[in-house]
């Protein structure tokens, strides 16, 4: 209950208020003046005391880091610090890398025993070998290289790739006495041409097997005699040698054009020869996965082929034979076939 006073002092007036004790409360550390429900008191008046605002903690460093100080009499009261939920933290896993300090600047060396610096080292030991093994390339061109360095040992081991040890000794013979070798005369010509086109669909073993069977069907392959097969000699060429009735009838087509060519350029290997200006073209592939299937010179004679009216001369085909006669050599600089077709004689016109 509060009660009011007035008094006069220096000409004012003053309000004096008179506090019941009952009608003061505190909330959180402060007074608050609520009703006392109108009860009289004897007493109505008290002695108005405002306590001071609690303190806040002191953090108060100790030798446990998570304990905080939040007594502020002479006892010490400790209540440990509840440490935030925070994520797993993951190991540190230490980078095989070192950062070597060199001239105001950082260089990267990698540890002894890491993966990256064992890679390094296997890679440095391959360029190693390969300068050893192919000590011309990229020094001396690869038709001065001096074949008679390549000892007989090592020279199974450099044939182009697709020769394994499991070839045939056929395909093997093949690979090192024809594939590569210059061809001009036009019986050979148009041999290679019918035996490119037969290996489309099975492959060069195969038909090397057959290759007296072939030359028996077409008469040692003479375009003058292929050219006057009738139909009946063209049924039972196919029935006798086992070879396609269409493919008999392509070789009879393309050895009436080889005679045009005859007569048109003098001879047939004249018109081969004269999209490679007379001269092989010489390629520096490593690795045989590098060949490609065909390109923009097999591409230009097959469509000037089939202009003329020659069959089964796609610009693929025309390439693996441009590979049989010599007017590309794409022997691999490992092979020791590489050196050897580019130096050696051409085949007898």
């Amino acid at each position: 209950m509060c009660s009011y006073k007035f008094k006069k002092q220096g000409g004012g007036v003053v309000v004096v208020v008179d506090i019941s004790s009952q009608s003061l409360s505190h909330i959180n550390g402060r007074p608050v003046l609520q009703p006392s429900n109108n009860s009289h008191k004897k007493n109505n008046t008290c002695n108005f005391k405002i306590s001071p605002p609690p303190i806040s903690p002191k953090i108060k460093k100790v030798n446990d880091s998570n304990v905080l100080d939040t007594n502020t009499s002479n006892e010490k009261i400790v209540t440990p610090k509840i440490p935030k939920s925070s994520p797993p933290i993951s190991p540190k896993i230490k980078s095989p890398i070192k950062k070597v300090k060199n001239d105001s600047s950082f260089m990267i060396v990698e540890v002894a025993g890491s993966i990256a610096a064992a890679r390094r080292e296997q890679v440095a030991n391959m360029q190693v070998q390969r300068k050893q093994r192919i000590a011309h390339y990229g020094r001396t061109n690869s038709v001065k290289f001096n074949a008679a360095a390549v000892d007989s040992s090592s020279r199974e081991a450099k044939r182009c790739s697709f020769i394994t040890p499991n070839s045939d000794p056929i395909y093997i013979a093949y690979h090192d006495e024809e594939w590569g070798v210059p061809v001009h005369d036009d019986n050979l010509l148009f041999e290679l041409l019918v035996l490119t086109v037969a290996q489309v669909g099975s492959d060069w073993t195969s038909v090397l097997k057959r290759r007296q069977d072939f030359r028996d069907a077409f008469s040692g392959f003479d375009a003058e005699i292929v050219a006057k097969y009738n139909e009946k000699k063209i049924n039972s060429t196919s029935i006798e040698y086992g070879i396609e009735l269409s493919q008999v009838r392509g070789v009879v087509d393309n050895s009436k054009r080889i005679l045009e060519m005859k007569k048109e350029f003098g001879s047939f290997h004249k018109y081969l020869w004269g999209f490679v200006s007379n001269k092989p073209i010489t390629t520096q592939y490593k690795a045989c996965n590098k060949i490609p299937v065909k390109t923009s010179k097999s591409e230009t004679m097959s469509k000037d082929m089939v202009k003329k009216g020659f069959r089964y001369v796609g610009p693929t085909i025309i390439h693996s034979f441009m590979q049989a006669v010599g007017l590309t050599n794409d022997h691999t600089i490992t092979c020791p076939r590489h050196v050897q077709c580019a130096t050696q004689k051409p085949i007898a016109m």
